[in-house]
């Protein structure tokens, strides 16, 4: 059946302009504000402290691996000796794909691989509710050779490189996500994919987008009542039933648009809805303009990109 983590994530379209190996000695701090890039951190050994607005703070250690794909403004530091509340360090690049941070007349105690990706999809906004706001994972070998093949195409110019490092972010987003995963997960896909019973439920809404899907039909396949199907759906996945479904139809109009893969009749029919003109409303409700201007508005973007 349909695994809608691989549907979301290759709608996501990663790219990774950008990844370096960081040095740290003594007491040092840096601070990110950037809201448009996804982070990804690897500690290479010893330890640093992240601290994400609005959480705990969360101490990373050697194997561990991060990875911070909402919009969330966060902080590194070493954790022991600490640099007085309100300073900070500014990176130094040492060479390319590399800097040193804190005091370099000290050794280095701390290395990190660090580095950002950004999305391509238009609608990755909506996309990323779906997802987890922070993951933290430890000692998982196999993300940290998929973050070091990252690293190392990214700093690369090899032929093919926007396309193989597009498919290693997919794999690296996947293993982390799954990884991830479990009641522990905050509401949203994940969490409700771990769930046996809400997981058939919204396999069989990724598989089949154009069903007149009906919350007592998924109720039913998942071997629930209706009420406790909904009450259950909207706590672990955090909307209900049909505006996840909705949400899932306007991403997959998006990007088929994009792509102009079919008419608006067609792309509407294989959506679920009757008419041209039912698709034609729907998407202008929930985007906020029809989707033939939509599709021209891409279009036009991606036509002056290549002219940039």
């Amino acid at each position: 059946m349909t695994d809608p983590l691989t549907q979301i994530v290759t709608l996501l379209r990663p790219g990774a302009p950008y990844a370096k190996l960081a040095s740290a000695s003594g007491a040092w701090r840096v601070r990110r504000d950037e809201d448009n890039f996804v982070f990804y951190n690897l500690t290479l050994s010893g330890q640093a402290l992240l601290e994400v607005d609005g959480r705990p703070p969360v101490l990373l250690e050697e194997g561990d691996f991060a990875l911070i794909p909402a919009a969330r403004r966060f902080t590194f530091s070493s954790p022991d000796p600490v640099l007085p509340q309100g300073q900070f360090s500014n990176p130094v690049l040492t060479a390319p794909g590399q800097v040193r941070i804190g005091d370099s007349e000290l050794p280095v105690t701390t290395q990190q691989l660090v580095g950002h990706c950004t999305f391509a999809a238009r609608d990755a906004g909506l996309l990323l509710t779906l997802l987890p706001d922070l993951v933290v994972i430890r000692g998982e070998a196999r993300l940290a050779m998929l973050i070091r093949l990252v690293a190392d195409e990214a700093r690369a110019s090899r032929p093919g490189r926007e396309v193989v490092l597009e498919r290693l972010l997919e794999v690296l987003l996947i293993e982390a996500f799954r990884a991830s995963g479990g009641i522990t997960a905050p509401p949203g896909l994940l969490r409700g994919l771990s769930d046996p019973q809400l997981s058939i439920a919204l396999r069989a809404l990724h598989a089949d987008p154009a069903r007149p899907w009906t919350v007592a039909d998924l109720a039913r396949m998942a071997g629930l009542s209706r009420s406790g199907f909904f009450a259950r759906f909207e706590r672990e996945v955090g909307r209900t039933p049909m505006a996840y479904l909705t949400d899932w139809r306007m991403s997959l109009a998006k990007d088929w648009l994009r792509r102009g893969d079919g008419s608006l009749s067609e792309i509407g029919t294989a959506l679920g809805y009757g008419s041209a003109s039912a698709f034609n409303t729907a998407f202008a409700r929930e985007v906020g303009r029809p989707p033939g201007q939509y599709a021209l508005s891409i279009a036009q973007r991606e036509l002056e990109a290549t002219h940039v």
